[in-house]
């Protein structure tokens, strides 16, 4: 109310519906450890969810109707009537001795008083222009495969005026086929150009993204099982450019995806792969904060990382190529061990993932490790966090002791 009264039209809410939902604000959320199973990956901390929609329903019956009570104290009707008032509210008078300094009359000026003509609260409605989205063309390219899965290729320009490309396709492709999604590469779209914001946001699996040019912010945001392809122009690299030195997407990619992959041919900006719990990528270079919060997944980089690398890392592991040896410098320790790879199984997979970078992008970096990967291999650092790693070695121990168990009976 007193927001309305200041100017504010729209609201804000976090912390109090998440209470809503069983939150006891232990502020475990960084360390998979929640005991609420709100924010967690844990399966048996998860069974202990016990929130529903209806709760977070009920908070917002009762927080509306409190506003009511204090709008009938005020005498005023409608919502809309309290926006800009100032007029309603007073400074207290039982203020301490450090804020009764405070001089708070400017922030109650109205704005009637500063310009009679002003409006006090939008009359105007915004126009996204959802209309004209590129996603219209992909969802009418894409008839046949939303139909029955028949398998289509796309082409088209792309400018930074298109964003959340792929969003609405991926809304159509849940509606029908539910979160198991399409087969893989079903629909295949190829965009030449400069993408913009939250390219391939949710992208659903099913569908292939391929941008040759470069991407804005948010590329991959919500990752659901999708595949995403981003790499520099070939008539630039005709002419000598070199991706692994220059900048190819924004910054925050990645964030929460959940599944699916996404191959990168040059750096990525800061805080690459944050809260990432199932996606897969490879990327040649990457800005501060990458793999921040991080609780699942595979992150292949090939090149140099910013500094607080894997800052609240708890789940998944990165494996960085730092063949000049200054990788550690720029790790957050605090919940990760910096480890060489050594498993033969672990190296294919490694190994796997870099072709696989190598054949969506034709990749010089890639290309390089594979041809020499025997001597390359050692180069790599295998960031892995310290319970995830007693977690898996648990349950390795645990499939060991089911193995004789078997043979023994």
């Amino acid at each position: 109310v007193i927001a309305a009264i200041l100017g504010a039209e729209e609201f804000g809410f976090s912390t109090a519906p998440l209470i809503a939902l069983g939150c006891i604000m232990m502020r475990k959320c960084h360390l998979n450890t929640c005991p609420v199973g709100i924010a967690t990956q844990d399966p048996e901390l998860r069974k202990k969810f016990a929130g529903t929609p209806e709760h977070v329903q009920n908070f917002f019956f009762f927080l509306a109707e409190e506003v009511r009570q204090y709008m009938a104290s005020l005498g005023v009707r409608r919502f809309r009537d309290l926006i800009g008032r100032t007029d309603l509210l007073y400074t207290r008078d039982d203020l301490n001795y450090k804020t009764k300094s405070l001089d708070l009359s400017p922030l109650l000026v109205a704005g009637k008083d500063l310009n009679p003509n002003a409006v006090q609260f939008n009359i105007m409605e915004q126009d996204h222009e959802l209309e004209a989205v590129l996603d219209h063309t992909l969802i009418a390219k894409s008839a046949p495969a939303l139909k029955d899965g028949t398998p289509v290729h796309i082409a088209l320009e792309c400018s930074n005026l298109n964003r959340s490309t792929g969003t609405l396709l991926s809304s159509r492709i849940a509606k029908r086929y539910g979160a198991s999604g399409l087969p893989e590469n079903t629909i295949n779209i190829k965009l030449r150009g400069s993408a913009g914001q939250s390219l391939g946001f949710i992208l659903m699996k099913g569908i292939t993204l391929e941008v040759e040019g470069d991407a804005n912010d948010a590329v991959g945001k919500g990752l659901c099982g999708g595949r995403i392809v981003v790499s520099p122009p070939k008539s630039l690299l005709k002419k000598g450019f070199e991706p692994e030195d220059n900048v190819i997407i924004g910054n925050v990619a990645l964030y929460g995806a959940t599944s699916g992959e996404a191959y990168f041919n040059g750096i990525a900006g800061e805080r690459f792969c944050v809260r990432n719990s199932g996606a897969n990528t490879v990327v040649e270079g990457v800005g501060d904060h990458a793999c921040e919060y991080m609780t699942g997944g595979r992150v292949v980089i090939l090149g140099k990382t910013g500094r607080n690398f894997a800052a609240g890392m708890s789940g998944g592991i990165a494996y960085v190529y730092d063949p000049e040896g200054r990788f550690s410098k720029n790790c957050n320790m605090e919940m990760v061990s910096l480890e060489r790879v050594e498993d033969e199984t672990e190296s294919d997979e490694l190994l796997s993932m870099i072709e696989s970078h190598r054949r969506y992008t034709s990749s010089n970096v890639a290309a390089k490790i594979i041809t020499d990967w025997n001597n390359c291999l050692p180069h790599f650092v295998k960031v892995y966090p310290n319970d995830y790693k007693r977690v898996m070695e648990q349950m390795k121990e645990a499939e060991v002791e089911a193995e004789k168990h078997i043979a023994f009976v």
